[in-house]
């Protein structure tokens, strides 16, 4: 089971940052999951919402922005131990990511196939190189119908919130998924044995409670999806 940081380390450290994502490098965890949207100037970024209020305290929206806007918005404006942390572009993030073996790229809900469809292109090519170690996962079927269209050269994963059980596997294998990203609550032993016994690798997240997480590696997950990183790592003795 792997301890991948949840956009980096956000119980530990400013989310979908630069910063972040260093701080879980030098924790020798080599596995990450964060968030990707696009901006209206085409360039992708790194930012689990579509406004910058809950983490930067502005209300502004996202997609009225452009790649030379994104150094106004501090992503650590409520960390106070922390130097201010400029909103990372995907290209500036992938470049701390490199020598990970496990990224989990979530891409946004978009509004139609065809802003799906443009992400996607993009994605890609900003993904070059990355083919063995990312794996892109939405819970929008547009996203993954768009990658399906492109015959995808990347790994897949279907993230699931609401409780269709094994429903969810059927439509993963029909997308072309090879792995599931369980919600927490919905991850019971038998329903991680029946994704498993589809071909599937799982993952689960949020898991912040230790004893929940100690569990979860009894079952065999493959990727722990985890608030508190460092925790996780102290008390699982993983990496």
């Amino acid at each position: 089971m792997q301890i991948i940081g949840h956009r980096g380390a956000r119980g530990e450290a400013p989310e979908n940052t630069l910063g972040g994502f260093q701080y879980l490098n030098d924790l020798g965890i080599r596995a990450v999951e964060f968030d990707v949207r696009q901006l209206k100037d085409d360039t992708l970024v790194v930012m689990h919402d579509d406004n910058f209020l809950r983490t930067t305290s502005i209300d502004q929206n996202l997609y009225t922005c452009t790649v030379n806007d994104l150094a106004h918005y501090n992503q650590a404006a409520i960390w106070m131990d922390w130097q201010p942390q400029a909103t990372p572009t995907l290209e500036q993030s992938l470049n701390i990511l490199r020598e990970f073996s496990h990224l989990e790229v979530e891409v946004k809900a978009v509004n139609d196939f065809e802003a799906a469809e443009k992400l996607i292109q993009s994605l890609e090519c900003a993904l070059t190189g990355f083919e063995h170690n990312a794996v892109i996962t939405s819970f929008d079927l547009k996203i993954h119908q768009a990658l399906q269209q492109s015959k995808s050269r990347f790994k897949r994963g279907l993230l699931i919130e609401e409780d269709i059980q094994e429903r969810a596997i059927e439509q993963a294998l029909e997308l072309g998924c090879s792995r599931i990203g369980w919600m927490n609550q919905l991850a019971s032993d038998a329903l991680i044995q029946a994704t498993h016994a589809a071909g599937l690798k799982v993952s689960v997240w949020t898991v912040n409670d230790v004893q929940r997480a100690k569990h979860l590696q009894t079952c065999g997950i493959d990727g722990l999806i985890t608030d508190f990183p460092k925790l996780m790592q102290q008390q699982l003795h993983l990496e």
